[in-house]
């Protein structure tokens, strides 16, 4: 397994659309070790989608097992997938891998259904709330070339200066 460079704004390739996972293959199966491995090296992150490592395919993992008070379907390797359904809304700050100085305060869907595959093809369908469906429907705007950032109400008034604790 490889720990692989993150991609950070301002780099364009953060701004390309991905494409459909077509080859199930080991070839698959290495990579999305690679990007786990990759989260797990992270700064605490509950996910990390393909494109953030310049591998422009629909693929994200997501993680939130460790937040037992969250409901969550814990360790999730989502291949192609989407979002058919979604109701409510809810304001909400979100930090990015990719855009490390920042948070900003982003609208998202409080319900989503999602379907997906999995690394050997098979789909599945999960239904989301809170947290976890902010946190994948975040993932999912990589695999659209889109950042939080593109996202926040208002520039000027909701995106913030990450805080740096000195140690």
């Amino acid at each position: 397994m490889a720990i692989l460079d993150i991609l950070k704004l301002p780099d364009p390739r953060l701004k390309e659309v991905s494409e459909p996972v077509v080859s199930f293959d080991d070839a698959l199966r290495t990579f999305i070790a690679d990007l786990e491995e990759t989260r797990l090296a992270g700064p605490a992150a509950v996910g990390i989608a393909a494109p953030q490592v310049g591998h422009l395919q629909r693929i994200v993992i997501l993680d939130l097992s460790s937040r037992p008070k969250t409901p969550n379907h814990g360790h999730l390797v989502l291949v192609n997938p989407e979002i058919v359904h979604w109701e409510g809304y809810a304001m909400g700050r979100e930090g990015c891998l990719s855009v490390p100085d920042y948070t900003g305060n982003v609208i998202r869907a409080t319900h989503i259904r999602l379907k997906a595959q999995d690394a050997d093809g098979r789909e599945s369908e999960f239904e989301m709330e809170g947290f976890e469906a902010r946190a994948v429907q975040h993932e999912l705007d990589h695999l659209d070339g889109l950042l939080f950032v593109d996202r926040v109400v208002s520039r000027r008034t909701d995106l913030y200066r990450r805080k740096v604790y000195k140690t």
